[in-house]
């Protein structure tokens, strides 16, 4: 149960900062559909951010103190080495905040625009002097459907928020600020949001089951780049990994990559993993492009083209330590007919008419040699055995790359009411080939609200230390104990899953639960019996209150 619910009640929760500053944006947006006014949104948070982060380094640059002597705090490159972008001064905040309220301003090129055209002006200078933000942001203030005074007072409300200063970014303030308007964007989208977002606790479960410390980090269907962004959120959180290890093991990871740390340091999360990813909706790769940004996280692997990742794969040699996905539910429209004699089809050709094992098996091509694989899928791929699918599934299983399955509760995700599953590959599994982990996880999670479930902390850990442990407990040198528990979760052999014909229903293996032990049946009786007695014993007031009604109507007539 979250912290600030209680059981049986309904305690209201502390309004965030990130709510109600989303209060107060969203009240601005009017008649303008959510898909668009994102990008309006979205757009000026990332300006206000890059503007801050610029000004402080520009502050340091000014001063001329220590290593910034003699800086020319007008120096794009002077940004370049602190890995800041520089802002030129038509984009820098306070510039756009004196112009919010003015109907027509006057540009540096002799052009006059309203504030639409001088933010659009903006973002264009800002491509012009970050290659790296080239075709990015968002330039659609300029739109006739963007209400002028209402833009006015979206800049007034960002401009209250201290997104790039040192205090900020410490507190990750504009990456909390970004990611909840992106989930609040997804629930005004609805089916279209689930296309650019996954599930914050959904994101961490993923993450926090395939642990990430080092190495290559894919997604071949990356959104608005949530799953980087975690990965990134699970080194800075495991730093204790790194200090238990030693030093030594994170300079030799770092070597590896080409980078340097000095002796004693716990070096920097983004050089510890590479992401590569793809999207096929460009809108989306920008989104994800910014969201990366932000962070800090170096987005050059991140790959647009419209034709996707099966027509054409933009990291055809890549091999990933760790693959983390959420690619669309059975997808029908992925040109399966243009691709039966593919290479990556090792273990049988997914049908034309679902690509749910052409995800896998696309996601299996991509693994190293010690990879691992987590991501999810509608519940149908555990059972389907149409169109060959049956054949794939079991080929898969039998080449010992099954790891764990998770059923996953209803109302999870924003986009779909189909079941949901995740599925977990491996390439390291010595100690643990012929089993199969399978978790049932529908119990879990609590409603927040009518049409929303989220997972708790409390929840992915407890789903994460049952699978940790049996990974451990299996080894031959181990302390961890993993026990089954039914109804929750059940290590089943490689022999007991050819019985059932290779289906994956984690119901199917883990049983029921048990009964809770104090149970007394005399006691849950009576106060059953006592509550009907007392609906009955209402049931005859309230007729005998409709008679009396009944008759008072009729001698009224």
């Amino acid at each position: 149960m979250p912290k600030n619910v209680k059981s049986g009640g309904k305690a209201k929760k502390p309004e965030s900062f990130e709510a109600s500053l989303w209060q107060s944006a969203d009240k601005l947006r009017k008649n303008m559909d959510a898909a668009e006014y994102k990008h309006v949104v979205l757009g000026l948070v990332f300006l206000k951010y890059i503007s801050d982060a610029f000004e402080v380094q520009h502050a340091k640059l000014a001063a001329g103190k220590g290593e910034y002597a003699g800086a020319n705090p007008e120096d794009p490159n002077e940004y370049t080495a602190e890995k800041v972008f520089f802002v030129p001064p038509v984009a820098r905040w306070q510039h756009i905040s004196d112009n919010a309220k003015k109907t027509e301003i006057l540009l540096a090129n002799g052009k006059k625009v309203d504030i639409g055209g001088y933010v659009d002006e903006a973002m264009e200078a800002i491509e012009r002097r970050n290659p790296s933000l080239k075709g990015v942001l968002p330039k659609v203030y300029a739109r006739q459907n963007l209400d002028r005074a209402s833009l006015g007072g979206l800049i007034d409300i960002v401009g209250t928020i201290a997104l790039g200063t040192v205090e900020a970014k410490s507190k990750d303030m504009l990456g909390q600020v970004y990611e909840y308007f992106l989930g609040q964007f997804a629930l005004a989208e609805g089916k279209k949001g689930g296309q650019f977002y996954t599930p914050g606790s959904v994101v961490k479960l993923l993450v926090e089951m395939l642990e990430p410390y080092e190495g290559r980090v894919f997604d071949p269907c990356c959104g608005s780049g949530g799953m980087f962004v975690q990965s990134e959120k699970f080194i800075a959180a495991h730093q204790d990994h790194y200090k238990k290890k030693g030093n030594a093991c994170a300079s030799a990871v770092l070597k590896a990559y080409g980078h340097q740390t000095a002796k004693g340091v716990i070096p920097n999360p983004a050089d510890l993993i590479s992401i590569y990813g793809q999207e096929s909706n460009q809108t989306t790769w920008r989104l994800a492009k910014m969201n990366l940004a932000i962070r800090g996280i170096d987005s050059s692997n991140i790959k647009w083209n419209n034709e996707g990742s099966f027509l054409n794969d933009a990291h055809k040699d890549l091999k990933a330590d760790f693959i983390i996905a959420n690619p669309p539910f059975n997808d029908s429209d992925w040109s399966g007919h243009l691709l039966k004699d593919d290479a990556r089809w090792k273990y049988g050709v997914p049908p034309a008419g679902n690509a749910n094992y052409a995800w896998i098996q696309h996601f299996i091509y991509h693994m190293s040699p010690k990879g691992m694989a987590g991501f999810v899928l509608a519940k149908g791929s555990l059972t389907s055995k149409t169109n060959g699918e049956g054949e794939i599934r079991k080929a898969i299983i039998e080449a010992g790359l099954l790891d764990c399955i998770v059923n996953l509760p209803p109302k999870l995700f924003i986009n779909t009411q189909i079941p949901a599953c995740l599925w977990f590959l491996s390439r390291r599994k010595e100690d643990r080939l012929g089993k199969v982990l399978f978790i049932d996880a529908r119990n879990l999670g609590y409603l927040v609200n009518r049409r929303t479930k989220e997972f708790t902390d409390a929840d992915i850990a407890r789903i994460t230390d049952t699978c940790h442990a049996w990974k451990h407990s299996l080894h031959p040198s181990t302390s961890f104990v993993y026990q089954d528990k039914p109804g929750f979760c059940k290590s089943v052999s490689l022999e007991e899953i050819r019985a059932k014909d290779y289906v994956l229903t984690p119901g199917r293996y883990i049983g029921l639960p048990d009964e809770e032990d104090d149970f007394d049946f005399a006691e849950r009786f009576g106060k059953l019996k006592a509550e009907l007695d007392g609906q009955m014993k209402e049931e005859v007031r309230l007729n005998e209150l409709i008679r009396k009604n009944l008759a008072r109507l009729v001698m009224d007539k």
